[in-house]
């Protein structure tokens, strides 16, 4: 691997483990799929299918990589170049998808597969020994709430244009569904409904889930999502308050910057105490598609998304996140973030807190847990930038923060369309950054309402 001066060396890297390998769930079998209410007759087997939907959560069509490479996809206005060969990804890089989109397609069942799990977990509560119900009821409603939340940013307008209770979102269904038949025929809930019920599972799940829970998700994760709810719907205060319970807890700390992503190559990967939520890979068991598409071939990766140098001049020349990439032997500058084919995939992490934190209480006027100078200037000093004084401290200034810390992991188009801003010609509403209700879904299934554009 060709390497630049700002290339940060993978082996020199030491990180905190985070995971429990001793934790009971692991000697579990995950199961995916349920084909009758008699597969499930013992706590053991509720286990196993909670397991199962951390598998299905973690596909690479979802957490595993492929959500967050679409919305970077979808969002990019000159950062990156995509060279792959992928017809689907291509569509939602250039924003022109059509009906037929596969990956749109893919993502929509997957998402419902998940779906469909937790839905079952939670009808089979009564299946769960009494110390296990609250922890198994918050973890089903937390991934459920992450699917959903998943689904209705990307294949419904988003929050704030228009009418929320009149838009349609994606059809919120609740319970278990072993067959396909008319009953399954369920139509488009709103936009604010399905808000409302994401929001209604996330604070569930954050009463029920336990402070500390192995590498599945804790009270801290719910906590963490709901703050991107609330930030999504520009209800600041809760985006505050959210963001900080989860930095009051005290069990998150940043780490330092070459710290926070796996920069080894080729090695099972590893938390960090910044992170809150991951999906985890091993060279046995899971998929880190972001390295797939941003990972240069001599890591494991397909190359297909390269970064250009509008991206690389955002950095100054003290700010140490400037030194998260390298060049490939054909002299492309790639993402380090990805380096590790076997890295876990970060979801939710400590720095992201703050900065929420710092957003929400700037617009909000209020001081809830820190000034946002205190929290901006927390996250530049990890960085190695120089801190911002008061004068400095902007609304721009702190979405230029967002943007340089969570480069890449997947919050580019929802924070440009929350922000509403524009992508090159296209205006934060147009249709065209909204993707269509997969073509199979609206032949079988008369009750959806087709996206406008499609």
């Amino acid at each position: 691997m060709k390497t630049r001066q700002y290339y940060i060396l993978a082996s020199a890297v030491s990180v905190g483990l985070w995971l429990t390998s001793c934790d009971s769930k692991l000697d579990i079998k995950p199961v995916n799929t349920v084909a009758t209410a008699q597969a499930l007759s013992t706590p053991a087997d509720l286990q196993a299918l909670l397991v199962g939907a951390y598998n299905s959560l973690g596909d690479a069509d979802l957490y595993g990589g492929n959500i967050q490479r679409d919305a970077e996809l979808l969002g990019d206005n000159g950062d990156v170049e995509w060279t792959g060969t992928f017809t689907a990804p291509r569509e939602v890089y250039t924003k022109r998808l059509l009906v037929t989109n596969g990956q749109a397609d893919i993502t929509w069942t997957d998402a419902y597969r998940t779906i469909n799990i937790c839905n079952t977990v939670l009808a089979n509560l009564n299946l769960a020994l009494a110390a296990d119900k609250d922890r198994t009821e918050g973890e089903a409603k937390f991934i459920r709430a992450s699917m959903y939340f998943e689904l209705v940013r990307m294949f419904a307008r988003p929050w704030g244009d228009g009418d929320a209770n009149a838009n349609p979102g994606v059809p919120l269904v609740t319970t278990p569904t072993a067959v396909l038949d008319a009953s399954s025929s369920v139509p488009r809930s709103s936009v604010a409904a399905v808000y409302d019920q994401v929001i209604k599972d996330l604070t569930d799940a954050e009463t029920k889930l336990p402070a500390t829970n192995g590498f599945f998700a804790a009270k801290g994760a719910a906590a963490a999502q709901l703050s991107r709810v609330y930030l999504q719907k520009s209800d600041f205060p809760n985006a505050a308050n959210a963001a900080n319970r989860v930095i009051a807890s005290g069990r998150y700390q940043l780490v330092p910057i070459d710290e926070v992503f796996d920069l080894r190559e080729n090695i099972n990967g590893v938390n960090t105490s910044e992170t809150i939520f991951a999906v985890q890979v091993t060279d046995q068991s899971g998929t880190n598609s972001l390295n797939t598409f941003y990972g240069a071939t001599d890591v494991g990766g397909r190359g297909d998304i390269n970064i250009t140098e509008r991206h690389l001049s955002l950095y100054g020349a003290d700010d140490v996140r400037g030194q998260l990439f390298y060049e490939d032997s054909d002299g492309l500058v790639r993402t380090a973030k990805y380096l590790n084919q076997y890295g876990n995939i970060q979801i939710l992490r400590l720095a992201e807190m703050y900065l929420t934190r710092a957003e929400a209480n700037f617009r909000a006027g209020t001081t809830v847990g820190a000034t946002p100078l205190t929290d901006i200037n927390r996250v530049r000093a990890r960085a190695g930038a120089a801190p911002l004084t008061e004068s400095q401290l902007t609304l721009n200034a702190i979405l230029r923060e967002r943007r340089l810390e969570l480069a890449f992991e997947g919050t580019l188009i929802h924070d440009l369309k929350r922000t509403r801003q524009s992508i090159g010609s296209l205006a934060y509403n147009s249709p065209r950054l909204i993707f269509p209700i997969p073509l199979r879904e609206t032949t079988t299934n008369p009750a959806l309402v087709q996206n406008a554009g499609y």
